[in-house]
């Protein structure tokens, strides 16, 4: 599950793990990084937190989103389900695996 490899990874490091999951995504990042540009780059920047169209999503690995909610796969998966502020929901324009992906992704940046 990607909750304890990246708990375990923390942990092997000596880190706090930085963010709190309240879901069940199992995720794959480098899929993820694949959907996040084709669907989410046209208005989120990765890299940065400057504002293109959306938010831009660097720094979430730390623990807040730009809305300033918790970093939690439940959140996050909220977002991408119900958009808001602009963003389309993504609910059926997404598959569950592109979601948990796009997730995984997003809580390395």
């Amino acid at each position: 599950m990607l909750r304890n490899r990246l708990f375990t990874a923390a942990a092997a490091l000596g880190l706090a793990a930085p963010f709190a999951f309240g879901g069940e995504g199992d995720g794959d990042a480098g899929a993820g990084k694949e959907v996040f540009e084709t669907k989410c780059v046209v208005c989120h920047n990765a890299d940065n937190k400057e504002k293109k169209i959306g938010p831009g999503l660097a720094g979430v690995k730390d623990g807040k989103l730009p809305s300033d909610k918790d970093t939690t796969y439940d959140n996050l998966l909220e977002n991408l389900n119900k958009g808001g502020g602009g963003m389309p929901a993504f609910e059926k324009l997404m598959s569950d695996e592109e979601k948990d992906n796009v997730i995984a992704y997003v809580l390395t940046l």
